[in-house]
């Protein structure tokens, strides 16, 4: 396939996400080599179909008509886009798992991250994420909801929790998610298990 060709296509899958979607190589390797994704995505920002981000990131962009300007990139979409561009497993952490699961309005200093890869840290527009390694039993054996609950709880911490913030994570889970969290999260610290099944009754 010729590069032209390339480039039409990953353009072809862009134009089909939705605004605001990040991209990096990996996304693409049903079409094309990772280095030759890059260059069609370096291109394509040259061009203004997306916005380069940081070095092989790139974002849709997303323009508000009300604010006449672009929305500025999600920082948990590059964050998971850089997840996938190395093939790690990622959970968001402390005050980003907060601002994310609506348990708090305050926007992370440090969007921070435990990850099964190295430790890292990524910095564009003034926005910092950070990678932490962490054990893979955290993780990698259970599913993405149950551990992004956990890490939440941990952040809180046992004194911290009100019968409010217990109220709206329960109702943001649906049965199916209950019974896997219950299931997953036997052997988290005893308060935090205990505080799962009060969540999940």
């Amino acid at each position: 396939m010729s590069r032209e060709n390339y480039l039409e296509k990953i353009e072809e899958k862009i134009n089909n996400s939705e605004l605001g979607d990040i991209f990096v190589a990996s996304d693409f390797k049903d079409i094309a080599p990772s280095d030759v994704a890059n260059k069609c995505l370096f291109r394509l920002s040259e061009s203004g179909v997306v916005c380069r981000i940081m070095r092989g990131v790139y974002e849709y962009p997303e323009y508000n008509d009300f604010l006449k300007e672009y929305v500025a990139p999600s920082p948990d979409k590059v964050a998971h886009a850089l997840a996938r561009n190395f093939g790690w497993t990622i959970v968001p952490s402390g005050d980003t798992a907060l601002n994310l699961l609506g348990l708090s309005t305050q926007v992370p200093a440090v969007w921070l991250y435990v990850s099964d890869g190295t430790y890292k840290e990524y910095l564009y527009d003034n926005v910092k994420i950070k990678f932490k390694r962490t054990t893979n039993k955290e993780i990698s054996k259970i599913s993405y909801k149950t551990a992004f609950i956990i890490q939440a709880l941990k952040a809180l911490g046992k004194e911290q929790i009100t019968d409010a913030m217990i109220e709206k994570l329960s109702t943001s889970l649906s049965k199916t998610e209950k019974e896997a969290i219950l299931s997953e999260a036997k052997y988290a610290t005893s308060w935090i298990y205990d505080t799962i099944k009060t969540i999940c009754k």
